[in-house]
């Protein structure tokens, strides 16, 4: 049984001063950064996703460019593809990881179950070549990205961990509804520290 680490969109639009900033993300971007390096042996594989949206388009109507968004289903332009944006936030140590994952080429996409590989495969297809049975969650936002990327995970059949303390949320209320609706879903909440 092999088990892998995901890191969901820890970029800097989605950290403090970035287009779609959530407090706390800068900070969440260096404790997973101390956690991979303590625990880089428990995982086969560290994969990576980002948002890459379009700079040219509304993304399948992700990006609110002729109204306000109602950041929902709509939002501000955020990580568009080559900005510094859309690039890992640099408390993040890149360096460690394996495979990289780009979704929201054009389209909304929560999940990094959306997206591909550097080499174009879908994530399922990657996972499945690697052997990974297992899957370790974190990064941001729990109530968006986090929260579709484990869910998805768990639905194709993977046993999923949500790192509680390596996540970061957009609100209070969302997160805790996120994590609950992931708990009902067989995802286990733990802290990185009880793993």
């Amino acid at each position: 049984m092999a088990r892998a680490l995901l890191i969901v969109d820890v970029q800097n639009d989605f950290t403090e001063g970035g287009a779609l900033g959530v407090a706390g993300g800068a900070e969440v971007a260096r404790r997973i950064t101390a956690y991979v390096r303590e625990h880089r042996d428990d995982y086969a594989h560290v994969i990576a996703s980002r948002d890459w949206h379009h700079g040219d388009d509304d993304n399948g109507g992700h990006f609110a460019l002729d109204g306000v968004p109602d950041f929902t289903e709509t939002w501000p332009p955020h990580c568009v593809a080559g900005t510094p944006g859309a690039e890992y936030h640099p408390a993040l140590d890149t360096t460690l990881v394996d495979v990289h994952v780009r979704k929201g080429q054009g389209v909304p996409a929560y999940s990094a179950f959306e997206g591909t590989t550097d080499d174009g495969r879908p994530l399922p297809v990657a996972l499945e070549d690697l052997g990974i049975d297992d899957v370790d969650v974190v990064g941001i936002a729990t109530d968006y990205c986090v929260r579709a990327s484990a869910l998805d995970a768990a639905g194709v059949g993977h046993r999923v961990r949500v790192l509680t303390d390596l996540v970061a949320g957009v609100a209070p209320t969302t997160s805790r509804a996120a994590l609950e609706e992931l708990e009902a879903a067989g995802v286990e909440l733990v802290p990185s520290g009880g793993v």
